[in-house]
Order: structure tokens, then C-alpha cells, then sequence
């Protein structure tokens, strides 16, 4: 009735183009009429005219009047395998029976068929009409065979095929080819009963079995072949024989300060039946707080012992792990709580006591236990670095011999230990005749649990400029008046990184006359400093030189820690001033090579000049940046400035090594006017 419908409906929109192509030429000839008449005189005859439109628009008026008929595409397969059933009865050394090939033909006239490559065909069948095979053409599945069907439409092919049984150390099997179909089931029929059946390629959906006959119906994939093994059955009595089994359990026990911890590695050795479940007996002062295994599903304490249940029954062997806790004295004479494995005919292992924090095992006393390295119980044990542990094996005996352990433990005050230090501290001390002092402290700090650093300037010192690692910080002040500085600190269990502390302040002296002593007192610091170096830079008019006490003169050295490294710019002035050393106000160069002295000074004034040159460019760049800030508003906040230290005049360098904590280290010098007026 639809299809009616459309066809009338097509019939009626082509009658209506119709007619409106044809008002079309008759209204375009009436307006050639009237246009010709209006070109005639008045009195001339009407005749008939021409209607002239363009060729491209003729034909999309025919076009729409009467449209082409296309035809329809072809299919992309002249045919398709939609499905396979092989229905099979194993007899002999062959399994005989039909594969039923279920086709969709696609196309009109003959088409061939793919036959499932490696079947064994005996006759082909179409509603039962016999079906001639043929080879496949080359190059389109080799030798395999095809059928040929000449009508379009859904058709069942049946084969009567033969598929050999494959025969293996007590198995027996088949296989059926892979096929281009999505669904391939197969029915198999044993005709005896006991059999244990495996799929590959597939799996096994229904087994049943019934008088004197076995059968399985199994899917396959469709993709890769399907094959089908299967053997006698085997009937193995061991899962119902009486449970045999050892076992061993190794223990740890640590002492600690206020609790005692408890670790435990049981493994189990099925010699005969199954076991569903474990038991252990624990002592009175244990608590077990987790049991993990692969086979453990459950686990509870009642009456003494500990039941862990297995997720299915073990045949062969299981592996657990115990934890658990138990509140023993802190020291003293101490009973240490032993597991045991119940229900065993053998059991080993070991027992291991450590002692968490300052103590040691004074005496020990075993019974059914033996002394043992600790690298002989596991490596639960050997990997264990206590300084105090005892380790014991169990002997070789019943799993009932009574086994006990008792030690004498003596326990020690723990002593305070450092937690933060300063590796190297360096001092670059500018002094003028006038009796001002600038300083510049750099420590190399290593922290654990330090949150401050308390440093104590002398008396009358100004606070310049202070840094932590390398950004501008600003200090606090503690009630008696000292600065304190924050720390960074190192990440748990790891050791911790040094990092600078720099601070720089000036301070007051008495003025310099013709000659006299000076002494330099530093800052005091509430951390033991292992190393300190102090360069001194004086006025070039004068001769310094330092007297005895806790600082000794050398020859300049680079700074031990990698923190204080200096820079590349850092390391041009040292060389500069302070290369090989000065002693006594007097610069210890080489003295036997003139020229080559000459061609370093002339290099240093060119690094010099290069310095003078990118400063003048860095304090344009800041009047600039301070221009713009400036037009664009106000700074938020007060910002810390870092001020470099001038390394100007010649210098002396002086080192001392370990100094305590709130100490102020100072050093004493003896000045005197140069009479040469400070030429060298």
C-alpha cells in the first residue's frame, strides 16, 4: 500500500512539471507575440513567434519534467558465510558427522562460496540437491574449495565431513579450521563417559552425559581454529586423604621504648591431604593487628590462638605474613612471646630480638633454641640494622618440644645530638682610617630541626642587608636584642644540604693614627662553627699585620663548602686582591716572572673595565625599571635590599677552626703608617 502510494505521488509531481513547462512555453510565446505586435504597425496582421531560452536551462526544466531512473548500487559481497554448526560423533580415529554453512547470497547469477580450508568433505548438499565443489581461482584462497549457488537470498549448505582425531600422550583431540563467519558452534558426542574436556579457541558451553555417551556443545571465535582435547578422567583421592603438614615461622620481636613490635613470616608444606585453615597459638600479652597472603580470605583470635582461613583449600604450600604488637617492660629481665605453628608434624624457623633506641641485651637465655647468624633467618632478618640484635634458630625436633627465650635488657639515656651546624663561616671585613668597619658574614648552614639562627652583632653594629640562600630576607628581633635569621630545613630521612646565611652590617671603630692595635670582634652565633675564614681589606696608606691569638695567618684558600662557592664575577676580585695570599700588607707573587705579571694586571684592568661597564648598564637598568614603577604607581611593601660588598685596598687573610656556640670570635692587628705614602 506504501509502495502504491509513493508511485502516485512520483506520477502526479511528474504530471504537474509537465504542465507547468508547458504554461511556461505558451506564456513565453504569448509574450514573443505581443512583443512583435507592438513592434508592427497598427494595422498589421497578428501572427504566430519563437520562444528562445538558454540550452543549459532546457535542460533542467526536462530534467525536473522527466527525471533518470538510477539504478542501485551493487552489494559489496556477491555472498556472505553468516554461521557454522558442526554436529560430531567421535568414532575411531575419526569424528564424522555435518557442518551446516548458513549463506547469505548477495547477487543475482553464480557466485561462489567458500568451503572452511582443512575439512575433509565427503558430499555437499542444497535443500537436499547435491552441490558441486570446485577449486577456488588462484590467487583467492589457494586450494581451497567453493560452491556454487546461482540465486540471491539465504540457502543452508550442508556437508558431510570427516575430521581426524589427533592422539598425544593420553589425549585426544580435533581441530576445526578457522572460518570468516561470526558465530561457529560445535556439538561433539563421545560414546563413552569419564571424560574431561579442554577448549581452545573457544569455550565450553553445555556437558552432559548420558548413558554409555558424553557431550559437549563449545563456541568458537569464528577467527582462529577451534580445538577440542580431552582425556579419561583421573580420580585423585588426595584432597580426602588426612591433612600432613609442616611448617616454619620466623619471628621478630622489637623492643622499643614504649611498645614492643612483632613480625612473623609462617609458610606452610602440604605433604598430604588439603588444608582449609591454619592455626597458631600466641601468648597471652600479644595482640595481632594484620595477616596478609595471597590465600588468606579471613583470620580471628579466640582462645589463644590465631585461625587464618585459606580462600580455597591448599594442596602444595602457602606463604603468610603476621603482625602484631605486645606490651612488654622497657627493660629488665624480659620474657619474649613465642608463636607457634599448630597441628604440624615438623615445624623450624627462628626467633630474632632487636632493641629499638639506646640499649643492649645483656644476657640471653634459650631453651630449644640455638644460637644463629642473623643472615641464616631471611631476609626479614639480615635486613635489619640494629645495632643490637640476637638471633636464635629453632632445633631440628617434634613440632611439640617447649621452646622459650628470656634476655636482660639494660637501657641507656639518650644524649642530645647536634641538629644543625655551620660547615664553614667567611668574613670580608672593609676597614678605613676613619673607624668605620663593614662586614659581610656568610655562613654555610646545615639544619634538621632548626626553625632560627640567633646572631649577636657587636655593640653599635647597623644591619645593611641580610640574605638566605641567595634572597633578600628581612630579620627578627629576639628580647635581648639579637637578630634571628630562618632556616631551611632537610626533608625527612635525607641528609640535610648546606645553604648560605649572609648578613652584612657596619659598625664603629676607634681612628687609625700613625700606628697602634686594632681588634675586630664578629658576631656571635648560637651554632658551633667547624671552620672560619676572614679576609680583611685595609686602607692602602698603612701596614697591618696580625698578632697571636685565635686566628693565624696563611695564604688564601677558596671556601671549603660547595655553598660558599664564589662566582665567576666573585672569583675576578678575589684573585684581584687576594691571590696566593697577603702577609703583612704585602701581595706574595711570584716574583721571578715580571712579564707575565705585567700581562695579568693588564687582563685584570680589562675585567675591571668590562665590571665598570655592565654595573653602568645594571643601574640603568634599574633607573629605568624605577622610572616606570614610578609613573605606574607606588610598590606595594617595603622590599629588602641586597648590598654587595666592596672588595677594595689590599687584605690579609686569617683562618681558625671550631668555635663553639654564642661565641664572638675576635682578632687583634697592629698597624703602622706606611712612610712611602702607600706606593708599592
Amino acid at each position: 500500500m506504501k509502495l502504491s502510494l509513493l508511485t502516485t505521488s512520483s506520477d502526479f509531481t511528474q504530471t504537474i512539471l509537465r504542465r507547468l513547462l508547458s504554461s511556461l512555453l505558451t506564456f513565453a510565446c504569448l509574450l514573443a507575440a505581443g512583443a512583435r505586435a507592438q513592434e508592427k504597425p497598427a494595422d498589421a496582421s497578428h501572427t504566430a513567434g519563437w520562444v528562445v531560452i538558454p540550452v543549459e536551462e532546457y535542460r533542467v526544466l526536462r530534467a525536473k519534467a522527466y527525471p533518470v531512473e538510477h539504478d542501485p548500487e551493487p552489494p559489496p559481497l556477491d555472498a556472505t558465510l553468516t554461521r557454522v554448526d558442526y554436529d560430531l560423533h567421535v568414532s575411531g580415529e575419526l569424528a564424522q558427522g555435518q557442518a551446516n554453512l548458513t549463506v547469505d547470497v548477495l547477487k543475482d547469477g553464480w557466485v561462489r562460496v567458500p568451503v572452511p580450508a582443512g575439512l575433509l568433505v565427503r558430499e555437499a548438499r542444497l535443500e537436499g540437491r547435491q552441490v558441486p565443489l570446485v577449486p577456488a581461482p588462484q590467487g583467492k584462497g589457494g586450494g581451497h574449495l567453493c560452491a556454487l549457488l546461482s540465486r540471491a537470498g539465504r540457502a543452508v549448505l550442508t556437508l558431510d565431513i570427516d575430521v581426524p582425531v589427533a592422539t598425544s600422550t593420553g589425549n585426544e583431540s580435533i581441530s576445526l579450521p578457522s572460518t570468516e563467519s561470526g558465530i561457529t558452534r560445535a556439538s561433539l558426542a563421545l560414546p563413552r563417559q569419564g571424560i574431561d574436556l579442554h577448549v581452545d579457541g573457544g569455550f565450553l558451553s553445555e556437558n552432559s552425559e548420558t548413558s554409555g555417551e558424553s557431550k559437549w556443545l563449545a563456541y568458537g571465535h569464528g577467527n582462529e581454529p577451534l580445538t577440542l582435547s580431552w582425556r579419561k578422567k583421573t580420580e585423585d583421592h588426595h584432597v580426602e586423604l588426612p591433612l600432613r603438614m609442616r611448617g616454619s615461622l620466623t619471628q621478630l620481636t622489637s623492643l622499643g621504648e614504649d611498645a614492643t613490635t612483632i613480625y612473623a613470616e609462617a609458610s606452610l608444606e602440604i605433604v598430604q591431604g588439603a588444608a582449609r585453615e591454619m592455626k597458631i597459638r600466641l601468648p597471652e600479652k600479644i595482640t595481632i593487628n594484620q595477616v596478609s597472603g595471597a590465600m588468606v580470605a579471613d583470620w580471628e583470635m579466640k582462645n589463644g590462638e590465631l585461625a587464618i582461613a585459606f580462600l580455597e583449600p591448599i594442596e602444595h604450600s602457602a606463604r603468610f605474613l603476621i603482625n602484631g604488637e605486645a606490651r612488654l617492660p622497657r627493660d629488665g629481665v624480659i620474657e619474649i612471646p613465642l608463636l607457634r605453628l599448630l597441628n604440624t608434624e615438623r615445624d623450624s624457623g627462628g626467633v630474632a630480638v632487636e632493641i629499638l633506641g639506646a640499649g643492649e641485651i645483656k644476657e640471653q637465655k634459650a631453651q630449644g633454641l640455638e644460637d644463629a647468624d642473623a643472615s641464616d633467618l631471611g631476609e626479614m632478618i639480615a635486613s635489619r640494622q640494629s645495632p643490637a640484635l640476637a638471633a636464635f634458630r629453632a632445633r631440628a625436633g617434634e613440632a611439640g618440644a617447649t621452646r622459650s627465650l628470656t634476655v636482660n635488657v639494660a637501657r641507656y639515656d639518650q644524649q642530645a645530638v647536634l641538629m644543625a651546624n655551620i660547615e664553614e663561616a667567611r668574613y670580608d671585613i672593609l676597614m678605613s682610617a676613619d673607624g668605620k668597619e663593614l662586614v659581610q658574614a656568610r655562613y654555610a648552614v646545615r639544619n634538621n630541626q632548626r626553625n632560627f639562627v640567633k646572631i649577636t652583632l657587636p655593640a653599635g653594629a647597623s644591619v645593611w642587608s641580610a640574605c638566605l640562600g641567595g634572597r633578600p630576607a628581612r630579620p627578627g628581633q629576639s628580647p635581648d636584642g639579637s637578630l634571628l635569621l630562618p632556616l631551611e630545613k632537610s626533608r625527612g630521612g635525607e641528609e640535610a644540604p648546606a645553604f648560605v646565611v649572609e648578613l652584612m652590617y657596619v659598625t664603629k671603630a676607634s681612628r687609625w693614627d700613625e700606628k697602634g692595635k686594632e681588634t675586630v670582634i664578629l658576631p656571635a652565633v648560637d651554632l658551633p662553627i667547624s671552620r672560619t675564614g676572614m679576609l680583611l681589606y685595609y686602607p692602602p696608606l698603612f701596614r697591618v699585620s696580625a698578632e697571636p691569638g685565635t686566628f693565624r695567618t696563611e695564604q688564601y684558600e677558596a671556601p671549603v663548602s660547595a655553598a660558599l662557592a664564589p662566582t665567576a664575577t666573585e672569583g675576578s676580585a678575589i684573585s684581584g686582591f687576594a691571590a696566593g695570599g697577603v702577609v703583612g700588607g704585602v701581595a706574595n707573587l711570584p716574583a721571578a716572572q715580571p712579564a707575565q705579571d705585567f700581562d695579568a694586571m693588564r687582563q685584570l684592568a680589562k675585567v675591571q673595565s668590562n665590571d665598570d661597564k655592565e654595573k653602568k648598564d645594571s643601574t640603568q637598568a634599574l633607573l629605568d625599571s624605577f622610572r616606570s614603577k614610578s609613573l605606574r604607581g607606588k610598590v606595594t611593601g617595603i622590599l629588602p635590599v641586597n648590598v654587595d660588598f666592596p672588595a677594595f685596598g689590599p687584605s690579609i687573610y686569617l683562618v681558625s677552626e671550631l668555635t663553639s656556640e654564642n661565641q664572638a670570635p675576635s682578632a687583634e692587628f697592629s698597624f703602622q703608617r706606611d712612610k712611602k705614602g702607600g706606593a708599592r
